[in-house]
């Protein structure tokens, strides 16, 4: 009976007091380019910096870290749309539209777990020396709610999204050495900024 009850429940939507339709808007801040931009431009830095300074240094090390969560945090983000295959809100403006396959692919907000998978390791390691560090959160917050603006994703979506990045930042944060570390040549460690 329960096996029945819980596809049924999943589509009658009941539980859902979270989800709605917002107004549409992808203009100014709010266009998908300008937020992705940044994205971007933050993960290409920060890439750019982990190769410069290396893994051997505060700095370096969550640099590595960062960029690392990204690519856990998208790759797991991935999964969970195949898996989910959820309408998104422009596809019929139904909540309770789970398991669609075909290109449905709204949960959970894979933007939205790359910016806070950027995030997280900053905040894990400098937050309680630099309080100001927790303005970063800022950046998840605003690309959650581009996605929910542009009727990309339901505001569940974003938040699973949210809770996705956060993990990845944490699982990256809490190993001794990057996995991307271990598994690349002893020289990326020290860092290009040491052969100068």
């Amino acid at each position: 009976m329960a096996l029945v009850a819980l596809p049924c429940g999943a589509q009658t939507c009941g539980w859902s007091r979270v989800d709605h339709v917002v107004n549409y808007n992808a203009s100014g801040m709010w266009n998908p380019n300008v937020y992705r931009s940044i994205v971007g431009g933050l993960s290409i830095a920060g890439l750019g910096g982990a190769i410069w300074e290396g893994s051997e240094n505060r700095l370096g090390k969550t640099m590595w870290q960062g960029a690392e969560a990204e690519v856990i945090g998208g790759a797991s983000a991935a999964v969970g749309k195949y898996i989910f295959t959820r309408a998104r809100p422009n596809e019929g403006a139904n909540p309770c539209l789970w398991f669609q396959g075909g290109s449905n692919y709204s949960f959970p907000s894979g933007e939205a777990a790359v910016a806070a998978a950027l995030v997280t390791p900053y905040v894990l390691e400098y937050g309680s020396d630099q309080p100001a560090v927790y303005a970063l959160l800022l950046l998840p917050l605003y690309v959650g709610v581009g996605r929910v603006k542009n009727q990309d994703h339901w505001q569940t979506d974003v938040l699973a999204g949210w809770a996705v990045g956060g993990l990845s930042g944490w699982l990256s944060h809490s190993l001794d050495t990057p996995i991307t570390i271990q598994l690349l040549p002893h020289g990326v460690a020290v860092g290009l900024k040491a052969k100068f």
